[in-house]
């Protein structure tokens, strides 16, 4: 971890901001001088943003560290509002956890967040006691699916925004492109790639046809904060309208952290029960869109972690390919209806046809 102050007068790596250039901000904002203020990047999620953390202490409480959040936008972003920004006030707005912002420098592309600690959901999951907390995460989908949705409104960026045939589509084409055909180096034949969409086609089109909700589109364990007892949401800028399923399926099936197939019913039924109490009515047909939607984000996020390692060279999801792949097996197995579709995927993907150890 790199680690600049303001005696080195050092740069982030795309020279935007150096320690002087925080002092300046940040002794109005807390109005007292600055007597130390130190950055380091952050690792984010398979993301094109960069995240720094900034610590600084104020004269008079020198033994007393305090933090920020800096999101460093893509360059095209910069000079005007970013769809976070519109995003957060509108979740805010509706008292979801998220972030406050503090401060954002157009000009610069810099957006100054609250810092909401070094805690994700994804460390607690290695505890035995889990079920609370991911109680907690599913009270926030419910509540994302019944008060955000009831109040969406077009100012919203999720507003115009859905989980369509060609959203989905363009998805499993992603995949296609950098883990099959990319990662795996798999050069398949125009007749196999035309029977491999055609079957992720009528997949993608199943999807498409179900109530759409709110969704924060990558609603897993390193995107929830824990502060104190409480959850703080991030990376939400991204949202759209949805299956109710997705986010759901991206908690419970998630690359990161796999869950007991035990706990994972419990807090389906969990989930299946506060919806039930919110909105007065049962989801029929909910377990099989939801090993419907399952595979789709599967297949999704390895198509992500082998675009990270084919276009950036970054090997840190690597590891996740084998979790993520199991849970497709998983699904598949129990479902022999799916066989048809589990045959097309095998043949693309032989790698689905042996198991591997589990954790």
């Amino acid at each position: 971890m790199e680690v600049f102050d303001t005696k080195s007068n050092k740069k982030d790596a795309a020279g935007r901001f150096d320690g002087d250039y925080l002092k300046s901000w940040l002794e109005p904002f807390v109005k007292e001088p600055i007597s130390r203020v130190e950055f380091f990047s952050l690792k984010g999620d398979a993301s094109d943003r960069s995240y720094f953390r900034v610590n600084y202490q104020v004269k008079s409480r020198p033994t007393e560290d305090s933090s920020i959040i800096i999101m460093q936008l893509k360059a095209a972003d910069a000079g005007k509002e970013p769809d976070f920004n519109r995003m957060q006030k509108f979740l805010i707005h509706l008292d979801i956890p998220v972030p406050e912002i503090l401060y954002y420098d157009v000009e610069r592309g810099l957006l100054f967040l609250e810092d909401g600690g070094d805690t994700h959901l994804e460390d607690l999951a290695r505890n035995s006691n889990i079920i609370p907390w991911y109680k907690k995460a599913i009270d926030l989908i419910v509540t994302m699916q019944t008060r955000v949705t009831q109040n969406m409104r077009p100012y919203c960026p999720a507003f115009a925004l859905k989980f369509d045939v060609e959203k989905l589509m363009w998805e499993m084409d992603f995949m296609i492109k950098h883990y099959i055909q990319g990662y795996l180096k798999r050069g398949l034949s125009q007749d196999e790639e035309s029977k491999l969409r055609t079957a992720l086609l009528g997949l993608c089109e199943t999807l498409a046809a179900e109530e759409k909700v709110f969704v924060h589109r990558d609603f897993h364990s390193r995107n929830l904060m824990v502060r104190e007892d409480d959850l703080m949401l991030i990376d939400f800028q991204d949202a759209r309208m949805g299956p109710r399923q997705y986010d759901l399926v991206s908690l419970l099936k998630d690359s990161y952290v796999t869950l007991k197939e035990e706990t994972r019913n419990e807090l389906i039924n969990y989930y299946l029960q506060r919806i039930e109490q919110e909105e007065g009515r049962p989801l029929p047909a909910f377990r099989e869109i939801f090993d419907l939607m399952s595979i789709q984000r599967n297949l999704k996020a390895i198509g992500t972690f082998a675009f990270q390692y084919m276009e950036h060279k970054n090997e840190r999801y690597l590891q996740y390919l084998d979790p993520t792949l199991q849970h497709i097996r998983d699904t598949l197995q129990s479902r022999p209806d799916l066989e048809p579709l589990g045959q097309v995927l095998k043949q693309a993907i032989p790698k689905l046809d042996t198991e591997v150890d589990r954790p």
